[in-house]
């Protein structure tokens, strides 16, 4: 008996392998080391892509004139960043490019990190994307999307009755 019969092949799609004892084996620790490491912003190399996702944390706020993003982009440089509007989305790109380096006497210590982001972020009312405004200053960028003045005029209060 070859031991490559013992373990089964996870691409297979045979119904047959899935009863496999070593199959849901494989399947479980295949979730424990994906569990573990989920949460935190470095994971070891050979995991995953081999570097850690970066999400940025993005702030929306509506009044009754425009809509105003607030995305947090520590270590992201402005002209990393694409910011794209249509009538009912923005897009935030970016490239998130990190370096780190220590030297001693004795020790020489470098690290590089770089990887790729993008937040699509759905607006409900429809905007003017022509006159969307955006700045960048320390690591905040600001995003500011003026609401569409003739689609607020359709809309229709309508009163509620009591019996």
């Amino acid at each position: 008996m070859k031991v490559r019969s013992l373990l089964p092949d996870v691409v297979r799609k045979k119904t047959t392998d899935i009863d496999h004892p070593f199959y849901s084996l494989q399947r479980e620790m295949n979730n424990l080391f994906d569990n573990f490491f989920r949460g935190f912003s470095v994971a070891p190399r050979g995991f995953a892509t081999g570097i850690a996702e970066f999400t940025p944390s993005v702030d929306v706020k509506e009044n009754d004139k425009e809509f105003i993003i607030k995305a947090e982009l520590p270590g992201v440089e402005e002209k990393d960043i694409d910011v794209t509007v249509t009538n009912d989305s923005v897009t935030i790109k970016g490239e998130k490019k990190e370096e780190k380096e220590d030297k001693d006497k004795n020790y020489y210590y470098m690290e590089r990190s770089y990887g790729s982001f993008s937040r699509v972020i759905p607006l409900q009312t429809e905007i003017e994307s022509g006159k969307a405004q955006a700045s960048f200053k320390n690591g905040v960028l600001d995003i500011k999307i003026p609401k569409n003045q003739k689609a607020k005029e359709k809309e229709v209060k309508v009163p509620i009755k009591t019996s």
